[in-house]
């Protein structure tokens, strides 16, 4: 389930998560049917809080939900995914080998 609190931005190719007046980030680069995610950036100051982690169950999500492919270039995304190998079925089969999920 999506996190309605959490928006994408298409024209900054970023998901956005507003807290506390700072901006958690996932960045990524659309080229259907593949979403290439780049970066996940979370304030220092919001750093430990799981916001991350919440990020990325929700981008995972409205990929699967919009029939996408995640290609994890960002460290973070793919530690996570090697974390949660549930979510493997909404990886690019290529990243899915790389990653061992």
């Amino acid at each position: 389930m999506t996190d309605p609190e959490i928006r994408d931005n298409p024209d900054r190719h970023q998901y956005e998560l507003p807290i506390d007046g700072e901006l958690a980030v996932v960045t990524y680069n659309l080229s259907p049917p593949n979403l290439m995610i780049t970066e996940t950036l979370v304030p220092q100051r919001l750093e430990g809080r799981g916001i991350a982690s919440r990020l990325a169950k929700h981008v995972l999500a409205d990929a699967k939900a919009r029939d996408l492919l995640i290609l994890p270039v960002c460290p973070f995304f793919s530690a996570y995914l090697q974390k949660h190998p549930e979510h493997a079925d909404v990886v690019h089969p290529t990243y899915r080998g790389i990653l061992g999920i």
